[in-house]
């Protein structure tokens, strides 16, 4: 049962996280269930699912792409009417998403467990696959959301990088994942050490204590969510 919540849980990152541009995103807020791209969104998610599940499992397939499709329209429109609580949308959607991967999981389980015909190595892979996915895009994507509920201007953005924030974030969490898996913890504190220093000067040169705020909300949620995950990676490879 475990290998084949893993799957589809992995199909599920993949095309709502890795194989989804923001163009597509816009372009499917914008036009709803009238969105080329809304198609091409399922009928990715549905190739992933079979290469996962291979032929045999057609109708699940089908089942978690039309049950896709029905949350995914009803997201958009519910955004298009609130268009001011995007946040919550997001989070509510991909909750959806999960309940139904756990239901279709739970209802071919049931009675029986099945022959694992993934072997172990595999299986490893696999959840370590998920975790980097998660611990680089969907985080970044979650991190986004959370803490868009604060609108904080920065003067000098222009300076900056382009997205730059976004790559030290999923860079940073890929080393407190490695740290964590391989049993260095303590070497977490030296990167905490380390960003601070670089911080400093930023921080110490705005006197807004809002930006300061959310400099360090943005930080620690980052890092609490590279801790989680890492967790979970150890805790999911200590069954084999």
């Amino acid at each position: 049962m475990i290998p084949f919540l893993v799957k589809l849980i992995l199909a599920h990152l993949i095309g709502d996280f890795i194989l989804q541009p923001t163009s597509w995103v816009q372009h499917k807020n914008l036009r709803s269930y009238k969105s080329i791209y809304l198609y091409l969104h399922i009928l990715i998610h549905f190739i992933l699912l079979l290469l996962l599940l291979w032929v045999h499992q057609v109708m699940i397939c089908l089942i978690i792409a039309l049950s896709h499709w029905i949350i995914d329209v009803l997201k958009i429109e519910y955004t298009r009417k609130y268009h001011k609580i995007t946040r919550t949308a997001f989070f509510v959607d991909q909750i959806l998403h999960l309940l139904v991967i756990v239901a279709v999981t739970y209802s071919l389980y049931y009675n029986a467990w099945n022959e694992w015909w993934i072997n172990i190595s595999m299986y490893k892979l696999m959840i370590l696959l998920t975790c980097i996915i998660l611990v680089t895009q969907v985080s970044s994507i979650v991190v986004k959301q959370i803490m868009s509920y604060w609108n904080i201007n920065f003067n000098n953005e222009e300076n900056s990088l382009k997205n730059a924030g976004k790559y030290i974030g999923i860079l940073e969490r890929i080393l407190i994942f490695t740290f964590v898996i391989s049993n260095q913890p303590a070497s977490v504190g030296f990167l905490v050490a380390a960003k601070s220093i670089f911080r400093f000067n930023d921080l110490s040169r705005d006197k807004d204590r809002k930006i300061t705020e959310y400099i360090l909300i943005g930080t620690f949620l980052s890092f609490t969510l590279a801790w989680l995950i890492a967790w979970m990676y150890l805790y999911l490879n200590s069954f084999f």
